[in-house]
């Protein structure tokens, strides 16, 4: 791996561990096993590199919920498995925690990813949720971007709940819930 590549990789644990704010130059530096001369041959500073790796991390995201969206199967089974799929619960979503940060959500470049990533997850499961109403799957009434937007929400709130109990059940609880409701809209 590259020492850009190094740099990035390590901005992007320390921002999912520690936030903007906590991830100085310095734990990026030794984290990455990078010297400062290094760091600022490939970035200009800090906000540079830390939109490298919020981007990163956003594309990550990004390609891993497309993974589960893609498979076969019916909109219920599809929406399932993203919401199914391992995750490392407890240190909660790499973007979703961004959205706490003060800096972050300050800065409109930083937040800009950030912001778009939840876009784009919620876009795309509003097109699997209306591509199962046109295959006659879901309920006609079923609206495809409240119910993405709920999908989501859920998401990220079990996110929250896990964490706040130190336990991966709040998010599996919430996770199937979800599908239940969403199973609760299929029509036989």
């Amino acid at each position: 791996m590259s020492t850009s590549e190094r740099l990035i990789e390590s901005t992007r644990e320390l921002l999912w561990e520690r936030g903007y704010v906590g991830t100085s130059p310095k734990a990026i530096q030794q984290r990455a096993g990078a010297g400062q001369g290094s760091m600022y041959h490939h970035f200009s500073g800090k906000p540079e590199l830390a939109l490298a790796a919020i981007r990163r991390s956003a594309d990550r995201r990004t390609a891993l919920a497309e993974e589960q969206f893609s498979l076969p199967g019916t909109a219920v089974e599809r929406v399932a498995a993203y919401l199914r799929r391992e995750r490392d619960v407890l240190k909660g979503c790499p973007i979703g925690r961004l959205t706490q940060d003060p800096e972050v959500v300050a800065d409109p470049e930083l937040r800009r990813p950030v912001a778009e990533t939840f876009e784009h997850l919620r876009g795309r499961l509003t097109e699997v949720l209306a591509e199962g109403q046109a295959k006659g799957e879901l309920d006609p009434a079923l609206d495809p971007a409240a119910t993405a937007a709920t999908v989501v929400a859920v998401l990220q709130g079990g996110y929250v709940l896990a964490r706040a109990a130190d336990s991966t059940e709040p998010f599996e609880q919430a996770a199937e819930g979800a599908i239940a409701l969403l199973a609760a809209r299929a029509v036989a």
